[in-house]
């Protein structure tokens, strides 16, 4: 681990015009760095102490339930020969498609759990058998994570047997998960992954969710907020020890909260940041993805006690590394949206201590995968990707590392961000008409993103409430959906008459036209648009 007590300024000022990002550090590609361990040949044998450590699963806590209406598929569970536990369920009208889930982080506990996806009836619904593993340990452990899956993948056809029923090898195979299970599904989809990993499983497409698409990023990520944090509050309050060392002895979050908070956040409230918790505020959401909507919501929830939670740590992610690889070199702190840095940025960045990981943290290995498997873009299947725009612990920047790097390698046309929510429901409306009520009611609220030219007040990327009525024969639809929108807001603290419902329909525009004489095609494209829409 490298300390550098000052950055020059002539480095910062460098390092800042390269990037062209606000809070880009040199992680935006995986070559070789301290932040991912390197590309080059297997080092030395190295030991960890996540190698020391011992795991187990409760066997009774396996069994689950059918689900009401899906009575008659069938459920299997167990422990692997690797130790991690296992649940498997394939309907009776299995399509002969496999979905695999990666679960987040567990922690640190000694006992494994798995768990079921939360797609569990839509799977169902649509033919897919599913299968989790427990993976074999606990704590950051990516790698075990994907071999675990993908060993689960592979002994399908062999749990069924065993469990009396015959099946074939499924024609494909998909994976998804949340989070560290995001990571997880990213990684095993890599191509450094298949020709790495001891279980290799080619898969068919994946959907990570708000996942750690940046790999080791994520661990930068929180040293360089705890740090700041830190660094920060000390320079306000005496009673804030200052980051004179890492591991930082004497990192205490509680100090640092009574600095930068006036209330700070509950489980259950929003915190009230003073004047330094507004300035640390701005330096999160530029480490955390620059400005975009709802980019301060996550500081200001309880995820800043769990963000805070992590520092003072040694650098290895505790002991998944048997060497140190966090860095914040080369970053360049910002309190707000502007790109040119301050006086007062300027001195915040000259005086912040500087750290730099082991190069070889991470390297490849003659055993199998890495210790943290990377992501690097390198893949050839379809990847949709959902991520959270105001998530602190799993930010944001995550999304934007994984598009720069995917588009390096030549596969940006793989990639996916969640689209608008108004064309699934067309999709999903005209598959299944003849089995959904009418009219039929839904909403789905989530970030989502248009590939069209942003403009004043429109985003790629914004955040979505949805509300539908389908197959109503009547405009008492539209009514309800103004009741429900004016519901909402009154509820939200919008008292009535506050707020103004505006109501847009095509139809209106259509009998304007109507009105005007104006009725076919001709008239309405003109002649030279009318050939163009021929």
């Amino acid at each position: 681990m490298k300390i550098h007590k000052r950055a020059p300024r002539t480095i910062l000022f460098c390092s800042l015009l390269l990037a062209g990002l606000i809070g880009c550090s040199d992680d935006d590609s995986n070559d070789d760095s301290a932040d991912n361990g390197g590309n080059g040949s297997p080092s030395e044998e190295m030991t960890r102490v996540q190698d020391t450590r011992t795991f187990a699963v409760d066997e009774s806590s396996l069994p689950f339930e059918a689900l009401e209406g899906f009575e008659t598929s069938d459920r299997w569970w167990g422990v692997r020969p690797n130790g991690a536990g296992f649940r498997v369920e394939v309907p009776e009208n299995w399509n002969g498609q496999l979905v695999m889930y990666a679960h987040g982080y567990r922690g640190e506990t000694e006992e494994l759990t798995v768990s079921s996806p939360s797609i569990r009836y839509w799977l169902l619904d649509n033919g897919y058998a599913w299968a989790a593993s427990s993976y074999s340990s606990n704590y950051y452990d990516v790698r075990a994570g994907v071999e675990d899956t993908n060993e689960l993948a592979l002994a399908f056809g062999e749990i069924a047997a065993a469990n009396g029923r015959s099946l074939d090898d499924p024609g494909k195979i998909y994976i998804h998960g949340h989070s560290m299970g995001g990571h997880i599904t990213a990684a095993a989809i890599e191509q450094e992954t298949f020709e790495t990993a001891n279980n290799k499983v080619q898969y068919a497409g994946a959907v990570p969710m708000c996942g750690v698409l940046g790999d080791t990023f994520e661990f930068d990520f929180l040293t360089q907020f705890t740090m700041a944090a830190q660094h920060l509050a000390s320079q306000v309050d005496s009673n804030v020890p200052p980051l004179t060392s890492f591991p930082a002895t004497n990192y205490d979050a509680n100090l640092i909260a009574a600095a930068l908070w006036d209330t700070p956040p509950t489980l259950s409230s929003l915190g009230s940041p003073n004047a330094a918790g507004l300035t640390m505020m701005g330096i999160s959401r530029n480490l955390s993805g620059g400005e975009r909507p709802i980019a301060d919501i996550g500081y200001l929830t309880y995820y800043y006690h769990v963000v805070m939670g992590t520092g003072g740590s040694d650098g290895t992610i505790n002991g998944i590394l048997a060497k140190p690889s966090i860095s914040n070199t080369g970053v360049t702190y910002q309190f707000d949206n502007d790109p040119t840095v301050s006086v007062e940025e300027q001195a915040f960045n000259d005086t912040i201590l500087r750290i730099e990981g082991e190069a070889d943290s991470n390297p490849l290995r003659d055993d199998g995968l890495r210790w943290v498997p990377l992501v690097n873009g390198e893949f050839s299947i379809p990847v949709v990707v959902l991520q959270g725009l105001g998530d602190l612990y799993v930010p944001f920047r995550h999304a934007q590392l994984y598009q720069q790097r995917v588009e390096a390698n030549g596969n940006g046309d793989w990639l996916a961000l969640r689209y608008d929510l108004t064309a699934p429901l067309a999709r999903v409306y005209a598959q299944h008409q003849n089995d959904l009520p009418k009219p039929y009611r839904r909403y789905a609220m989530g970030p989502v993103w248009r590939n069209e030219k942003p403009g004043p007040g429109r985003f790629r990327q914004f955040y979505q409430c949805d509300a539908d009525t389908v197959g109503a024969p009547s405009v008492a639809a539209d009514a309800e959906i103004c009741a429900m929108l004016s519901d909402t807001l009154e509820v939200v603290g919008i008292p009535r008459g506050d707020y103004l419902v505006r109501v847009n329909n095509r139809k209106v525009l259509n009998g304007v036209l109507e009105t005007m004489g104006l009725t076919d095609d001709a008239q309405l494209l003109g002649p030279s648009r009318e050939r163009r829409a021929q």
